[in-house]
């Protein structure tokens, strides 16, 4: 099915960019955070989430403790997997140190090279941010408006 017979979920920006950082990090997280389940689980507790997870600051976020993820394995409003709560924590920053390196997210991806259907971009976030591989890797460009194209 192609794009135009499909209409992506509200939390994609298919047609712009995310307006900041925290959206680039919380689209992460949530496209993290889907790999396994159904959409529909994710969709119906990330209202949960973004109170969890401080609304995505990624200078809140970055701040999280060892005693902090020990609450969040606790709150059965979200999903508990320590793996991809770390991540996210973890994730958060390497967000901050991509802000000092290149000012921005969005000017940290517009300097990589997008040739050949963003491999080399795909190759360097999933070097970077944990529980990111090439195929979330590929999700996560889509969901904030990259120009990547689907393989069949």
């Amino acid at each position: 099915m192609s794009e135009s017979e499909w209409t992506p979920p509200s939390w994609m920006y298919r047609k712009s960019r995310p307006p900041n950082d925290d959206k680039y990090f919380e689209n992460m997280t949530r496209v993290i955070f889907q790999a396994g389940l159904s959409w529909k689980t994710i969709e119906k507790k990330w209202p949960n989430f973004k109170k969890a997870f401080k609304n995505f600051s990624i200078e809140k976020v970055a701040k999280l403790k060892e005693t902090d993820v020990e609450k969040l394995k606790k709150n059965k409003d979200i999903i508990r997997n320590k793996s991809k709560i770390e991540a996210t924590i973890s994730n958060a920053k390497e967000f901050k140190k991509i802000k000092k390196e290149s000012g921005s997210f969005q000017k940290f991806l517009d300097s990589l090279d997008k040739t050949d259907n963003y491999a080399v971009v795909i190759k360097e976030i999933s070097k970077r941010f944990k529980r990111l591989g090439s195929s979330s890797g590929f999700i996560f460009l889509y969901s904030v408006g990259e120009d990547i194209k689907h393989i069949d």
